[in-house]
């Protein structure tokens, strides 16, 4: 009878070694032996994670997780380090697609390498309208704004317009001119029509460039779709899993959503509205759009230019031109009124701020129309320079969305614009850290480059691509890595009220991550802008 027993007992074990264990539970895979950021509450390191239905189900030591879950794929990380797929806060997503298919004007040192590229382009790209991108007479030897002329005599017959690095200065010829009906008695608000010697030069800032927008061609549905797929090739490079484009209009929302849900555009976004009237009454009346890969839930504003071509609105006049104080690009009233409308609604209001007089009149207009509400989450979009009284009105209802890399641009020129006082208070992102308890970071691409790396090393050292200064620029309000982390994952996806959902390697979230053979977090500080992604995965899937 002991034999029986025993041989039953062996065979049971034996047919029990053949089985998969039936407390073992089924995911699509398991990531192991890596060096992994979550990015949580406690910032922990993990081993492990494992993912099913394009979502992390569990996150620990590799052992735990080997013992816990079944997967169809395991993949072995080798120590590598992983990292929540990088969101930008602040870009321009579809515009860097378009500017693709212009003429690259990105890095040229003078006028005469501005016409020089353009000839190449339109030997290569024939056009009845050339439109190109990039150029900064900060750059130059001369520094002050070219005129029209040379494009004159090399263009005479084409319209050409060349938009500034920052987008809010346009160089045309006269073709252009003629086309937009601009000439020397043109008024526009909100803008600037430079003149020399009482002529057109044939630059345009801010409200002034529209006039010629309107009269070029638009792109096709084909080249916008291309435009779309070139910048999300870009961006999954990059490690980038979420954008916030910083303003469209309802056409290329719509033409995103449709992509998106055919499976033809993988790139989440999250869209900040451009602020016509009919587009945003449009989303207030239907409501928030929302989808696994699309959130439109707030409206872009301008408020005032930027500082590098003097239209930033200071409160007073620039240190290097005293008769001059830059433009509101929308009225005062008109945004105290947008904001009252949005405040009625789950609408955010995120606007652009550049100059001292631009943030008070912004900040102001906020804490107004958001009185005795909270967790509205807000936007100041690039919060770049803060009068000292000002700071205090960031919060959980007002949040900075800033990009390091105009810091580490601009260190050259800024105090020439601002002067020493007001430079106390300009890309001051430690100050509005503490002030608002997180911070949003991005690139402004393609005003900046799309390398989120350089984001962070413009964060951490406050240094440019040559590591100037030695020390850092206004190092006091440097972030720390971990901060810088924060911003471009975790507290740009709060900003974005999709905290819940990404940002962290966490259960429940999406599987959004990076593979870096290096370790961002420990890196000798000079070699961060060096860091390249291997793998970037979306909901699971590796997109690079």
């Amino acid at each position: 009878m002991r034999a029986i027993l025993l041989g039953f007992t062996i065979f049971t074990l034996l047919l029990s070694c053949d089985q998969k264990p039936t407390d073992k539970m089924e995911v699509d895979s398991i990531f192991y032996n890596g060096t992994v950021y979550t990015v949580n509450t406690d910032f922990s390191k993990a081993e492990a994670f494992a993912v099913k239905d394009g979502k992390f189900v569990a996150v620990g030591l590799t052992d735990s997780i080997q013992a816990k879950y079944n997967a169809k794929e395991t993949v072995d990380l080798k120590g590598k380090t992983v990292l929540p797929g990088l969101i930008d806060a602040h870009c321009h997503f579809y515009r860097f697609g378009e500017s693709l298919q212009n003429a690259d004007l990105v890095g040229t040192t003078s006028y005469q390498e501005i016409l020089e590229r353009l000839v190449v382009f339109h030997e290569k790209k024939p056009s009845s309208f050339i439109f190109g991108r990039g150029w900064d007479q900060n750059d130059w030897a001369v520094k002050d704004f070219p005129n029209k002329s040379k494009l004159d005599s090399v263009f005479p017959d084409t319209p050409v317009a060349l938009q500034r690095i920052d987008g809010h200065a346009l160089l045309v010829n006269q073709k252009a001119l003629e086309l937009a009906k601009i000439d020397k008695n043109t008024q526009v608000e909100g803008g600037e029509i430079i003149k020399e010697n009482g002529k057109v030069s044939g630059v345009l800032i801010d409200n002034a460039m529209d006039l010629v927008y309107a009269v070029m061609p638009k792109l096709s549905r084909e080249q916008s779709i291309q435009a779309l797929k070139d910048a999300q090739r870009y961006c999954f490079d990059y490690g980038l899993t979420t954008v916030n484009d910083a303003g469209l209009d309802r056409a290329t929302i719509m033409l995103i959503d449709s992509l998106q849900q055919a499976d033809a555009l993988s790139m989440r976004m999250y869209v900040m509205i451009s602020n016509s009237p009919e587009d945003v009454d449009y989303f207030i009346e239907n409501g928030i759009l929302k989808t696994e890969k699309l959130n439109v839930r707030s409206v872009k504003v301008y408020g005032d230019g930027a500082l590098g071509s003097r239209g930033a609105a200071l409160r007073a006049p620039y240190s290097d031109r005293h008769d001059h104080y830059g433009a509101m690009v929308t009225p005062v009233e008109d945004i105290k009124a947008l904001a009252k409308k949005l405040a009625a609604t789950d609408f955010q209001m995120n606007t652009h701020a550049i100059g001292d007089s631009a943030n008070t009149v912004i900040l102001n207009a906020y804490a107004e129309a958001l009185e005795g509400q909270s967790d509205r989450r807000w936007k100041v979009e690039h919060a770049q320079v803060i009068s000292p009284d000002d700071f205090n009105y960031f919060d959980d209802n007002i949040l900075p969305s800033v990009q390091p890399t105009h810091a580490t641009s601009d260190m050259y020129w800024a105090k020439d614009r601002l002067g020493e006082r007001r430079m106390k208070g300009a890309y001051a992102y430690k100050k509005l850290l503490d002030e608002a308890g997180m911070i949003a970071l991005g690139t402004d691409f393609p005003v900046e480059q799309v390398n989120p790396f350089y984001t962070f090393y413009a964060a951490v050292a406050r240094k440019d691509l040559e590591h100037y200064p030695q020390d850092g620029f206004q190092k006091k309000d440097a972030l720390s890595r971990e901060e810088t982390l924060r911003g471009m994952t975790i507290w740009a996806a709060y900003s974005n009220f999709e905290e819940k959902e990404k940002g962290s390697i966490e259960a429940g979230k999406f599987a959004d991550f990076i593979v870096m053979d290096q370790d961002i977090m420990t890196i000798e500080e000079d070699a961060i802008p060096d860091l390249e992604v291997n793998q970037t995965w979306l909901g699971g899937k590796q997109v690079k």
